[in-house]
């Protein structure tokens, strides 16, 4: 006979460790600069040779209720969405949702060799894509040996 005794619900106890966990080290992040879990909008931030490249993933959002700002090498993209929810009269009673709706608010450090006098931002399709320029400086040139 054992001394360890495991009750019926041990699986819900495995649970609830694995739910305080998360909430304590607040998600797994997927890198090191991801940051918490749930945050939104959702970036890819990539670079080239020219310029640094950022996506956010904004469905639902109206694009003249985006914000977008530079200062001090921080990009800020801010706005908000609205409720997709039916009508707050009607009879529907919601039972769960997974949809943020809200004001939102991102800041993004960019690298030093992003030149904030040439950005461009657009709205298609849900995706904010905006592109910082790298200063002239920091762009990679050939040397000619003499």
């Amino acid at each position: 006979m054992s001394d360890v005794y495991f009750g019926a619900d041990l699986f819900n106890e495995f649970d609830r460790l694995q739910q305080q966990m998360a909430s304590l080290f607040g998600g797994f992040p997927s890198s090191i600069r991801a940051s918490r879990l749930g945050a939104f909008p959702q970036i890819n931030i990539g670079t080239t040779d020219d310029s640094v490249e950022i996506v956010a993933f904004a469905p639902g959002v109206n694009a003249a209720g985006l914000d977008v700002s530079i200062d001090k090498g921080l990009l800020t993209i801010s706005g908000e969405r609205k409720s997709a929810n039916p009508d707050p009269d009607s009879e529907t009673r919601t039972y769960a949702q997974e949809r943020f709706a809200g004001a939102f608010r991102r800041v993004i450090e960019l690298p030093q060799n992003a030149d904030p006098d040439r950005v461009e931002a657009r709205y298609e399709n849900g995706c904010l894509s905006i592109t910082v320029g790298k200063r002239e400086s920091s762009k990679p040139r050939a040397i000619t040996v003499q």
